[in-house]
């Protein structure tokens, strides 16, 4: 396709696409779609290699949030039977982040549910990662904690912090539809917060909330401009209890098309797949990493995520492998300076140093911001296969009818997460 062509090019030279060479992306046809996930492969490869970066959430407060975003278990007013305690103590989030790292995972992304964060947060958080840092010297950390107010991201940055993480979502013209009680505005301005402070920034989107493809384009064109480091794609987690747990509008060729588009509008940015992928992908999990160079390990914020053993295994058995902690995760052109570092060239979607931070996921701490995702663990520090090899939930997953349909709803692969961070079981990594 002379399209597919066009955008290898571009994402080679690291050229933005045109936004009807984005919308048509998303919408070619299942036969062009292996076609599709090869190009943006071409682009992947080229400034990422076969590795693969694994992050690991910590979810420090659950729960108990005063923002109504509407996918997420934590909001106000959700009648969603999620883990709901307080601010975990510095010792116990090092804990909870020595599964993950132990595991294989570089960086550790520590969520908070609410608006954003006290100054008293801040110490909180601040302690946290000195723990988490003496413990290991070498590990990456990523805070998500909601709205900054003028100076926190530069308190967090003297404490440690690697990079922060905040979600646009979805595009600026829908934003009113999903949350009312604050503005894609003030996300806008705590991710140029953090740039302006040195870290690196994260900063992603949801798909599958009922959003059009013009929706998911613009999401994604405000990203490049913005210019994180790191774009986390979460795919709805619809979690019963909140107003969007009917929204089951992906297929997995879907999100793998959404990928594509990402991966080429973004080329030499981490893009990671986040929450909802073993909800929505399912068994073609193993083509994504052919579009996204970051995945996180384990349990999301909320809910099960696959087991650490299993996400490993796929990886090798795609024919990929782990980044090592010793390895940069960006190009050379957008690393130069650290991970605080100035942009390099203004080049495609960010130019931080190595840094591609927490985020993402569908459920969302720190006021929405992420899709589901938080540390989880299995009982007896599991990290093995769940039986029936599904997504790793508190019970054997139920096997879908043969004759169900791609795009049909699968609220057996919802499972709400009982383990790691804020109980007494061992975490998933």
């Amino acid at each position: 396709m002379d399209l597919l062509n066009t955008l290898v090019d571009k994402g080679l030279r690291r050229e933005t696409p045109t936004r009807d060479e984005a919308l048509a992306v998303l919408a070619t046809t299942d036969d062009e779609l292996l076609d599709v996930v090869a190009a943006a492969g071409k682009v992947r490869r080229h400034w990422f290699g076969r590795r693969v970066k694994l992050n690991y959430l910590v979810n420090l407060k659950s729960g108990l949030c005063p923002e109504d975003c509407s996918y997420c278990s934590q909001r106000l007013g959700s009648k969603a039977d999620i883990l709901k305690y307080t601010w975990l103590k510095p010792d116990e989030a090092s804990q909870a982040a020595a599964a993950g790292l132990a595991g294989g995972a570089k960086r550790v992304c520590l969520v908070a549910s609410g608006r954003g964060p006290t100054d008293r947060d801040v110490d909180r958080v601040s302690d946290t990662i000195k723990a988490i840092k003496e413990q290991n010297e070498d590990v990456e950390v990523c805070a998500c904690l909601g709205l900054l107010s003028d100076g926190q991201a530069e308190r967090l940055r003297e404490a440690g912090a690697d990079a922060y993480n905040h979600n646009l979502n979805t595009s600026e013209s829908t934003y009113g539809e999903i949350t009312t009680t604050h503005t894609y505005a003030d996300r806008v301005d705590t991710v140029r917060k953090a740039h302006a402070a040195g870290l690196s920034a994260c900063s992603g989107l949801i798909a599958g909330m009922g959003e059009t493809d013009e929706d998911l384009v613009d999401v994604v064109f405000s990203l490049r401009e913005l210019d994180p480091d790191s774009v986390p794609v979460n795919f709805l987690i619809p979690f019963e209890g909140t107003p969007l747990a009917k929204e089951w509008n992906l297929t997995p060729q879907r999100c793998l098309r959404i990928l594509a588009m990402v991966r080429f509008v973004c080329p030499d940015a981490e893009v990671r797949i986040a929450g909802g992928r073993e909800v929505h992908l399912r068994t073609m999990q193993p083509l994504a990493l052919h579009l996204a160079n970051s995945i996180f390990l384990g349990d999301y914020l909320t809910s099960e995520g696959q087991a650490g053993k299993a996400d490993l295994e796929m990886i090798a058995d795609a024919g990929f492998e782990v980044e090592g902690a010793g390895e940069v995760t960006l190009p050379e052109h957008r690393a130069g300076g650290g991970a605080c570092g100035s942009h390099a060239d203004g080049g495609a979607c960010g130019s931080h140093a190595d840094g591609g931070a927490c985020g993402s996921h569908a459920d969302g701490g720190a006021c929405g911001s992420h899709g589901d995702t938080g540390c989880g663990s299995h009982e007896g520090g599991g990290c093995g296969a769940h039986e029936g090899g599904g997504v790793c939930g508190t019970a054997p997953a139920i096997a879908p009818s043969p004759a169900a349909s791609a795009d049909e709803p699968r609220p057996d692969l919802v499972a709400v997460r009982r383990r790691g961070a804020g109980t007494d079981l061992a975490p998933n990594a």
